[in-house]
């Protein structure tokens, strides 16, 4: 069973250091919860609840789990433990059943089976919490046979049976499953079409299966023992006392004959299930009736059975009340007439028994005909048919339905919506044959099959004028998928003709190197114009907009965006956002400047998990679709902890559903797709402080240059200065040694901190390499206030004991994020395959040492995708080598790599110059993010 030792030491120290008792019961990528430390206050638990948690997880995730199940009653609960409970629970109940509360031994009979209803009612309702990304069914099944291993485990070294285990926490536990009640149709007499026995569970048979025996045979087997007698039949009386009909059949005897009843007896005893079920007695029924959701007509309102002229989230649809069975069937009207005319109880249509209630019924038609009168008068959107299909009320206040009413409707997408649905939540299933031919033709690239899946997916929504949030895993390249969508736009039939204004992408800062050399490599046909200080000779004025005649695509950052006023002015035809969680503060001043830019269609790219915390879920569509999710304030009073948050969530999960589309790298539908390391080079700007640190060294070098006289001197001078270069990259401070490591003054450190961010929020770890040992603790303390805990750091003079040691703790699951490792310590001889990310922060421009340092993560016992990040400062020399390096990639090592050093040393002073010179409008002239 897993050991969690390194969490819950950390969880003691962050209790000693800071007395904070919030908690949450995250979802690692390896599909284990782990109990982690917060400081959200809606996480806070008592001081005492705290201890147990911390003592139980700290003996494995199972153990953590189990106890969660037993030992921790406190009725509030943050809503990832909560759920967690809930699943638990759900195991002991299911034991509970199958031993029927005798005092069998577990270590003999087969686990319980997870019930296939429960598995899919817990993956729908599952609250946004960390690591939501990674919970499906595989990961439920897996930790329900883990449960019944620590379960285990728990009697053996208890020496208890399960019963008496279970009493010492609750001793409710102890009747469950004792009793059962059997209803069952009784097709050969019309007249008596119900069958009822009691039963009890005596023991379980050498299958594991148990043994049910009429109650009726208590009377005889118990004779002598008039006490355990008494036991057994606890939970009839006590649900006789509040049912008149459950007493009836105690006192005449009744409940212990089998019985063939009409509908009218049936109903009864099916209405008085929760009682029975409180009382811990089970009760089985047909198929047709769950108790959850009762089978009776419902009212079924079905919405876009035709096409809309109009498109977009205010395109108007059709709407329709009807009548129809649990099952969906429509009811022709004499079957309407045949349920009104009937008194309240059991009727049979098309060969199904339902249960009528004229008062609910009446209830859920009236709140329904109020919803057609409005419709009638101000029309259905595309949006609030949305939210009705997905179980919330329309126009625009984001409630869920009421739970009668939700219980007694169906809300039915018509023909036409359920295409368009369809299309939108399985592409894979609808991929037009023309997109291949025209990207081929006009765009420079070849893209997977699962990036085909997603291009067409943005095209069907940009074809409806729908916003879309492309949160494909990191690497999966979100970039190229919007580019190849951007191509289309310009070159489709169907929007060539068409007058079109210009797009709209704003990103970060760091970014906007890494979106140009996409965009000149993949498809240098579009027309771009960057609006940014580094990117133009020309002023940029705040209120008058530069001439964007024949322009596809505009590109500007986040500052930019929140300023110009000309932005906001314009119509954008498509307005993307990268690194979108920029906008999820919804008060935030750039949060509100951004929404506020007008535009026909919207795009989100985002690589962070959005379902980690609700508010910022509501952000990001407040500004893909607005209005879809209501009111902020009516979201986040939905959104708590609850009783209304299960049907909220899996509403809410329903409703956005069309319009993400979510890849992760280990989804088994496109992991045949993917090498099994994928290299990207990651460009990053110098801040102002570095570009003139940069130009300095590259005058001072031309001026030492000039006045050298000696080969060996000048080979020194050379080398000297080419570490000069990449120490000034990396961080100015780094060269001047003067000073605290300011992320804002270096371009590799803010986007080093952008994409930690990500690998954070994705609970994945990553190695950093750099050939310098003196920034390993700056690195190292920056990344501390990324993740929000500490890492770990390897360099020549840590001890081999020690290096052990380290290696060990990061390849546990719940071990330290992140590794920072001097490129000749670490870079042979470990096994780091728990990373699924490698960053190379300086280069060491010898393609064979990057190789083997990166092998230390890709390589036998890797089971996920690696991702391999080699930073380059645009404008310098890093940029210079790093392409001669890509050109010559094909060619031996000893053709590049440490010659090309030598090679430098060996250039005549104007050709050296040419190299180290730095490109002025590849650099940042200000600090923005």
């Amino acid at each position: 069973m897993y050991q969690n030792e390194q969490l819950t030491a950390a969880i003691s120290n962050v209790r000693k250091s800071t007395g904070v008792t919030c908690f949450q019961v995250a979802l690692t990528p390896g599909g284990h919860p782990a109990l982690l430390a917060t400081t959200d206050p809606a996480d806070n638990l008592s001081k005492k609840t705290a201890e147990q948690l911390s003592a139980f997880f700290s003996q494995g995730y199972a153990t953590g789990l189990l106890h969660l199940s037993v030992a921790i009653q406190d009725k509030t609960l943050p809503i990832s433990i909560k759920f967690w409970r809930q699943f638990s629970r759900l195991f002991i109940t299911s034991l509970c059943y199958m031993t029927g509360g005798s005092t069998v031994m577990l270590a003999a009979v087969q686990p319980p089976v997870f019930p296939m209803i429960e598995m899919e009612n817990l993956l729908a309702t599952a609250p946004f919490m960390a690591g939501s990304e990674y919970l499906n069914a595989d990961v439920l099944q897996s930790l329900w046979e883990d449960l019944w291993q620590a379960l285990l485990a728990t009697l053996q070294k208890s020496a208890l049976d399960f019963t008496a285990w279970l009493t010492q926490y609750d001793s409710t536990w102890k009747q469950v499953g004792r009793i059962c009640f059997h209803l069952a149709e009784n097709k050969r007499d019309p007249n008596a079409p119900f069958a009822f026995l009691a039963t009890y569970v005596t023991h379980l048979s050498q299958q594991g299966t148990l043994s049910y025996v009429p109650l009726g045979r208590a009377l005889q087997e118990y004779t002598q023992d008039q006490r355990q007698l008494l036991a057994l039949l606890l939970p009839i009386q006590k649900a006789g006392q509040s049912n008149e009909f459950l007493k009836q059949l105690i006192d005449t005897g009744s409940i212990f004959k089998p019985l063939a009843w009409r509908a009218k007896e049936a109903y009864q005893l099916l209405q008085a299930i929760p009682l029975l079920e409180e009382a811990g007695i089970v009760v089985k029924t047909p198929d047709w009736w769950k108790a959850t959701h009762a089978a009776h007509p419902k009212v079924a309102v079905t919405m876009g059975k035709k096409e809309t002229s109009h498109l977009g989230l205010d395109a108007l649809l059709d709407f329709q009340i009807n009548l129809c069975l649990p099952n969906g069937m429509l009811l022709q009207d004499d079957e309407i007439a045949s349920i009104l005319s009937a008194g309240t109880g059991l009727i049979q249509l098309k060969g199904q028994w339902v249960a009528v209630d004229h008062e609910k019924l009446g209830e859920v038609l009236s709140h329904w005909k109020k919803i057609a009168r409005q419709v009638e008068k101000e029309g259905l959107s595309f949006a609030d048919a949305l939210r009705m299909t997905a179980g919330l009320t329309p126009l625009q206040n984001g409630a869920p339905l009421p739970i009668d009413i939700a219980t007694w409707s169906q809300t039915i997408a018509g023909d036409w919506l359920q295409e368009v649905l369809t299309r939108l939540r399985q592409p894979e299933q609808a991929l037009e044959k023309t997109l291949p031919a025209l990207l081929k033709k006009h765009f420079c690239a070849s893209l997977r099959p699962y990036q085909v899946v997603g291009v067409q997916w943005l095209w069907t929504l940009y074809q409806m004028k729908l916003g879309a949030c492309l949160a494909d895993d990191m690497g999966l390249g979100k970039t190229i998928q919007v580019l190849a969508l951007l191509t289309l736009i310009r070159h489709h039939p169907l929007t060539q003709s068409k007058v079109k204004h210009p797009h709209l992408l704003v990103l970060p800062a760091s970014l906007l190197g890494n979106w140009q050399m996409e965009f000149q490599k993949f498809a240098p046909g579009l027309r771009l114009k960057m609006i940014h200080a580094s990117m133009t000779d020309s002023p940029i004025l705040l209120d008058t907009a530069p001439d964007l005649s024949g322009i596809d695509l505009v590109i500007t950052t986040y500052t930019y965006a929140s300023k110009l006023n000309w932005l906001k002015e314009i119509n954008w035809d498509l307005l993307v956002l990268d690194e979108a969680q920029a906008i999820k503060n919804p008060a935030a001043k750039q949060s509100q400047a951004i929404k506020a830019l007008k535009s026909q269609r919207r795009l989100v790219l985002t690589g962070t998990p959005i379902e980690n915390r609700l508010m910022d879920l509501w952000s990001l569509f407040d500004f893909v679709a607005p209005g879809l999710l209501g009111s902020n304030r009516a979201f986040a009073k939905y959104g708590k902890n609850t009783e209304e948050a299960g049907a909220f969530n899996a509403a809410l999960r329903r409703l956005i559903s069309p319009y993400i589309l979510r890849r992760l790298k280990s989804d088994k539908r496109i992991i045949a797709d993917l090498p099994d390391k994928t290299e990207l080079q990651t460009y990053c700007n110098l801040s102002k402080t570095q570009s003139v640190l940069y130009q300095q060294a590259v005058l001072q070098l031309t001026r030492e240059l000039e006045t050298v006289d000696d080969d060996m001197k000048r080979r020194g001078l050379v080398l000297a200065y080419l570490s000069r270069f990449k120490q000034i990259c990396n961080h100015p401070n780094q060269w001047s040694g003067q000073g605290a490591f300011n992320p804002q003054d270096s371009g590799k450190f803010l986007r080093l901190g952008e994409l930690c961010e990500e690998i954070a929020a994705r609970q994945e770890k990553v190695l950093i390499f750099t050939q310098f040992r003196e920034i390993i603790p700056a690195l190292e303390q920056y990344l501390f206030s990324v993740f929000g805990q500490a890492g770990l750091t390897l360099d020549g003079s840590t001890p081999i004991k020690e290096r052990t040691k380290r290696v060990n703790a990061f390849q546990q699951e719940c071990g330290p994020p992140f590794f920072i490792l001097s490129l000749k310590a670490g870079g042979t001889g470990l096994t780091l395959t728990h990373a699924s990310h490698v960053i190379h922060f300086d280069r060491w421009w010898n393609p064979a040492v990057e190789n083997q340092a990166t092998d230390r993560a890709y390589r036998i016992g890797q089971k996920k995708n690696v991702l391999v990040h080699k930073f380059v400062c645009l404008g310098t020399i890093e940029e210079k080598i790093d392409d001669m390096l890509r050109a010559k990639q094909s060619l031996a090592s000893d053709i590049i790599g440490e010659p090309a050093v030598a090679m430098l040393t060996e250039m005549s002073d104007n050709d050296l110059l040419a190299m180290v010179s730095l490109d002025i409008h590849s650099v940042l002239t200000e600090k923005e993010t």
